[in-house]
């Protein structure tokens, strides 16, 4: 196996998924190597949620490779979502998913915890707890407040906060700044940039290029459902986040 195999978090291979007779992903590649920080830009309706649920094994169907630090995790599938994402989340998979997703009556701090899903990130969900608030400063003084009493960017905050929780190698982000206000937006957005990633990587699905222009490793356009090329090489492996 060579160095770049190693070294891949995510590697997929001709992968196409959808619902029922839609087809959204078309015969997509993508490899994500490890300490890397990926920008996915594409306006709404092009597959970036799509690809995303579909590494999850969320769509309705798929066919092709997804390969999760060397794991398949993909194969030809239609037999519903969801089946085998439990399994997927075990082998170091977290999707933080476009909205708040968030149940409005448990506390923020309840939240948190859930996230924590596997037996390692379980047994140090308090360290883990302590880094989100480090991250958003804002969630120390709300966590015994139920969540449905929080403003926008406060359940972006704990939404993002709970996906950090996990014990994950790949952290797939989707529209961390939609529907909020620019300027709460961006700070969402510094807060990801501001995570250490170590040995794990990070894909973030936005459409605002501006965020994300000269802070991440790579840009990459999507359009249709394909992966249109690099629209940034703003920053090298070599000076991106680590």
């Amino acid at each position: 196996m060579s160095d770049v195999a190693r070294d891949a978090v995510l590697d997929v291979r001709g992968l196409s998924a959808g619902w029922g007779p839609l087809r959204v992903i078309h015969d997509l590649d993508l490899t994500v190597f490890a300490g890397e920080r990926i920008g996915l830009v594409g306006l709404n309706g092009h597959g970036k949620s799509t690809l995303f649920q579909a590494i999850a094994g969320l769509t309705g169907w798929q066919r092709g490779s997804i390969q999760l630090n060397g794991f398949e995790v993909g194969r030809t599938r239609s037999q519903g979502p969801g089946r085998y994402t439990h399994q997927i989340v075990r082998r170091g998979l977290a999707l933080i998913p476009q909205g708040d997703e968030i149940f409005h009556g448990l506390t923020v701090e309840e939240h948190l915890d859930s996230g924590a899903y596997t037996k390692a990130a379980w047994k140090e969900r308090g360290v883990r707890k302590q880094k989100i608030l480090q991250i958003f400063p804002p969630l120390e003084k709300l966590m015994k407040i139920p969540v449905g009493r929080l403003s926008g960017g406060e359940r972006r905050m704990v939404s993002i906060g709970r996906g950090l929780m996990a014990d994950a190698d790949l952290f797939l982000v989707d529209e961390p700044s939609l529907g909020l206000a620019p300027k709460i937006g961006k700070s969402v957005v510094d807060a990801l940039m501001a995570v250490e990633l170590g040995n794990s990587a990070m894909v973030i699905a936005e459409q605002n290029l501006a965020l994300l222009e000269g802070r991440v490793d790579r840009i990459i356009g999507m359009h249709a459902g394909k992966l249109k090329g690099e629209a940034s090489a703003s920053k090298s492996l070599m000076g991106g986040h680590r």
